[in-house]
């Protein structure tokens, strides 16, 4: 693959964007720019660092409250439809097969 004129025009722009960007910084208001850009990414860091200190506690109530959530549900059914325990019981227990201590010949 070779370089093409449009190969070059793109190396050029590049080039060049970098230069000016380059000067921009150096400039009174571009030295502000970038003390602005390090403040909002330490305090990006300092929220992350928090969300990541939390998360624990966060998912441990958020399983808590599920499965509280899933036992009031539950209770709930057993009330409605209190026969529904022993029917899905006696459904099961024919798919349930006993364990023997019989073992297989060999």
């Amino acid at each position: 693959m070779g370089v093409t004129s449009k190969h070059l025009a793109t190396f050029i722009l590049g080039a060049a964007a970098g230069i000016a960007l380059n000067k921009y910084l150096n400039t009174e208001e571009g030295e502000k720019v970038m003390e602005d850009l390090k403040a909002k990414g330490n305090e990006l860091k300092d929220e992350a660092e928090a969300a990541i200190e939390k998360a624990p506690e966060y998912f441990e109530d958020l399983k808590n409250g599920a499965s509280t959530k899933f036992n009031e549900v539950v209770q709930n059914l057993k009330n409605q439809y209190p026969e529904a325990e022993k029917m899905i019981t006696d459904m099961f227990a024919s798919l349930i097969k006993p364990k023997t201590d019989v073992k297989p010949e060999a």
